[in-house]
């Protein structure tokens, strides 16, 4: 047996309850000026401000944050703020060059240094260059140098003598005169008189004496053959010498610059030992090309190239210092706001020579990962997520912690490219990913092995608890976005003001919104209307017109609504009483702007057993929410009359005009009313709109956006024109969550405008249709002359007429009932 509770009244709410009231000597300060020194506090986010410093301060792998909040919530500013706190701390991290691979030229070498020693090598290697080009040649051209070198040259040319006056000797004896001409060996046949014969004197010789000559010009040929073949070793020893004596000469002095250089470079680094490789490779690679400081004076096509080949070589000894912390302070903190794959993972850059795409070490960059190695990388999901490559690469990196720079892309090029590998480098980077609610659920579901790297949670609220100290901490906000955006400071009354809005914008008198973007922007709009009147401070006046400028501005489709309800295109009575038939309360959402208005709710009951209809849902114009609220409803209507069960009722529920479609359980407790109305035949008062969800016992349940619902339908009212006896109905459990404009409280305060609270559905009902609830008595009957009684009566006629009357009449006897119940 359903049993139901004695009703309460529904209560009125007295205009001092209707929002909360900042008084300005609460807070505690003049202006806002006086708040400037102070340190700008994570205002309601301890939660998230302890998780931060926790994931921030911890060094082991795999503890990344993944911070996660409404965006204006202050998430990315703050994160950045205790950032730079945490990595002012930390030691500054070592600078990041590459330098020439002299054995693989395509993989060049990777080359940590403590921070500023980097661009020390590139500056002492600059000068480096510099030196050999002046040094070389000068000990090269100096007097001892020539001695030694000609020594050398005069040694193996007196052997080289010998054997060319034999040849010679040899050449003489058979008639033929030997030179030496551009280097190659030339011989000519003479006559008898020694006179070099011409090729006409030569044929017109007698056969025998031709004959005589082929064989004499083989056996030369054959002897200048065997000249060269000992000749070519002494040449070879030569240059040897020769180039041994230039190494000899330059050595000492490439030894003592490299040594100066790495004196210079006073802090260890953790490559000591790859620098000394390196400052060795160099050394060799000079000396192997020592012949190219030397200036070839007599032919200008072999000093152009000479000079080619030397600026190439040189080329290798340039530093590119890909991350440089010299000037850095602490650890490295980036935000990046465009992590395209160039910008985050480096890049190699190329130039086209001959239609081939060309690169070498010096054209290495270092992306956000890079530069932020020792410190911190802060990123934003929703930009890693539209990029599949960034995407597959950040994972690969997060695995392996080794960051390897390569051009995305590059084999679709379809000009031929010289590939590049520089060395892979390890990184030790905390990153901190910003995100929504959603995307965080999202990855943890769909990229476990992903998200396993950022084991750091850190969350922000939304709305937090006011107190004292949160409205402080306000101020203290207001005054550091006056100071940073150079607005005019506020008075203590405006920052009262700005503090309600904060309140209204959660709709809550015990909370605070946290979405402090909101409360900037307003800042910035009072501010500009505090200048516009020539105040060097803001008022609460100026708070209160920037608020009316901004609904004027996203009010236009609030104004042709409130029109249509003028011009009666829509139909909204505001006066008497009607069965089945009541107005509710909805909030329109716009983005920028949501506001309440007011909808005619009806509804219509019939003997049948089709049960509760809800037509906006045969019509596929109500969401799944507002389905399940009517479907409470039902469940709630059925226990209250479980002692005829099952009902014999047809019943239709509609929102009237409404074509855009209906969501939310908020209107269910109104369209309760308008179902007991009309099986009661109690008529309802058009005076009061509702708003409220049912549960399955009646009791009424807070809804959402109730300021914005009592302030539309009060516009309603004023519009069509106060009567005193208006109002609007609400859940009691939405009673601390009024903070209702400056206008409506006004309009209570005077008696023209009422709110009303209820905890059950019966308390409403009562207050809406002038009678009694109905108590239950004994054999499931309710109380004479009860709303549950009325209606209990209609319910057992539809009952009896569906198992008495013929089939044909129950549409008769369903009209005859609906008489009754409209009170006809």
């Amino acid at each position: 047996m359903h049993t139901t509770t004695q009703p309460l009244s529904a209560a009125t709410v007295p205009a001092a309850d209707l929002r909360l009231t900042i008084h300005p000597t609460e807070l505690g300060f003049g202006n806002t000026s006086e708040l400037v020194t102070q340190a700008l506090p994570w205002i309601g986010q301890q939660r998230a401000e302890t998780a931060a410093r926790f994931g921030l301060e911890m060094e082991q792998t795999n503890y990344n944050l993944f911070v996660l909040g409404e965006i204006g919530s202050g998430r990315s500013t703050l994160l950045q703020q205790m950032m730079r706190s945490v990595a002012a701390k930390r030691p500054v991290p070592p600078d990041l060059c590459y330098l020439h691979n002299f054995d693989t030229p395509e993989h060049p070498h990777a080359l940590h240094m403590p921070a500023g020693e980097g661009r020390k090598l590139r500056l002492h290697m600059a000068q480096l260059t510099k030196m050999l080009l002046t040094e070389i040649p000068k000990r090269l051209s100096a007097q001892d140098f020539k001695v030694e070198s000609e020594h050398i040259e005069k040694t193996y040319k007196q052997e080289e003598d010998r054997a060319y006056a034999v040849l010679d000797a040899f050449a003489e004896a058979r008639s033929f005169s030997l030179f030496r001409e551009g280097g190659h060996l030339v011989f000519t046949l003479r006559d008898d008189k020694g006179m070099p014969l011409t090729e006409a004197e030569a044929l017109a010789l007698p056969k025998e004496r031709r004959t005589a000559i082929d064989q004499a010009e083989l056996e030369l040929r054959a002897e200048i053959a065997n000249f060269l073949d000992k000749t070519r070793p002494i040449d070879r020893v030569k240059n040897e010498g020769l180039a041994a004596l230039r190494r000899q000469t330059i050595k000492p002095m490439l030894t003592q610059e490299l040594g100066r250089i790495q004196e210079a470079l006073t802090k260890q680094s953790q490559d000591n030992t790859k620098l000394t490789h390196y400052f060795h490779k160099v050394m060799a690679d000079v000396l192997e090309h020592i012949e190219l400081f030397e200036p070839h004076d007599d032919d200008e096509n072999e000093e152009e190239t000479r000079l080619e080949a030397l600026d190439t070589l040189l080329l290798r000894y340039r530093v590119n210092v890909a991350v440089d912390n010299h000037d850095t302070q602490g650890a490295p903190v980036l935000v990046e706001d465009n992590p395209v794959f160039r910008t985050l993972f480096g890049s190699v850059e190329y130039q086209t020579e001959d239609d081939v795409l060309m690169t070498d070490f010096s054209r290495i960059r270092a992306g956000s990962l890079l530069k932020a190695h020792g410190g911190f990388l802060m990123l934003h999901v929703r930009d890693l997520l539209t990029d599949a490559l960034v995407w597959e690469k950040l994972s690969r990196f997060l695995r392996s912690g080794r960051l390897q720079i390569e051009e995305s892309g590059l084999h679709l090029s379809p000009i031929a490219a010289v590939a590049l590998e520089p060395e892979a480098v390890q990184i030790d980077v905390k990153m901190v990913l910003i995100g929504t609610v959603e995307e965080y659920y999202v990855l943890q579901e769909g990229a476990p092995e992903f998200f396993r790297r950022f084991m750091c949670k850190v969350e922000f609220a939304e709305s937090f608890p006011a107190s004292a100290d949160t409205h402080r901490a306000s101020a203290v906000f207001v005054a550091h976005s006056c100071q940073r955006l150079g607005l005019p400071h506020f008075n203590a009354d405006a920052v009262a003001r700005l503090i309600e809005c904060t309140h209204r914008e959660v709709d809550d008198q015990t909370r605070q919104s946290a979405l402090f973007s909101h409360t900037e922007s307003l800042i910035i709009e009072s501010a500009n209307h505090a200048r516009q009147r020539g105040a060097d401070k803001v008022q609460a006046a100026d708070v209160d017109a920037a608020i009316a400028a901004r609904d004027f501005r996203n009010g236009y489709i609030e104004q042709r609504l409130q029109e249509s309800i003028t011009d009666g295109e829509r139909l909204i009575s505001l006066q008497g009483e009607k069965v089945g038939q009541l107005n509710g309360l909805t909030v329109i959402e716009l983005g920028d702007h949501s506001f309440g208005f007011p909808v005619r709710v009806t509804a219509r009951t019939y003997a049948g057993n089709e049960g509760l209809v809800n037509i906006e849902r045969e019509v596929k114009l109500s969401g799944p929410i507002h389905d399940k609220g009517v479907l409470i409803l039902h469940s709630y209507l059925s226990a209250l009359f479980s002692h005829i069960a099952p009902l014999a009722l047809n019943a239709s529920v509609v929102f009237e005009q409404e074509y855009s479609g209906v969501e939310g359980d908020s209107a269910s407790c109104a369209e309760l009313y308008v179902l007991l109305s009309s099986l009661s035949g109690l008529p309802l008062r058009q005076n009061i709109a509702v708003t409220g969800a049912v549960n399955q016992n009646g009791e009424i349940l807070p809804v959402g956006g109730v300021n914005e619902k009592i302030e539309g339908f009060f516009r309603t009212c004023k519009t069509q024109g106060l009567d005193g006896t208006q109002g609007a109905l609400i859940p009691r459990r939405n009673r601390h969550h009024l903070m209702l404009s400056q206008e409506v409280v006004d309009a209570v305060a005077q008696g023209q405008f009422h709110i009303y609270t209820a905890e059950h559905a019966s308390e409403g009902a009562e207050l809406l249709m002038g009678a009694a609830f109905g108590k239950e008595l004994k054999g499931g009957s309710y109380e004479a002359q009860s709303i549950l009684a009325l209606a209990d009566k209609t319910l057992q006629a539809y009952r009896r007429a569906c198992h008495k009357e013929p089939t044909q009449n129950i549409r008769h006897m369903s009209h005859k009932f609906q008489n009754q119940s409209d009170g006809k």
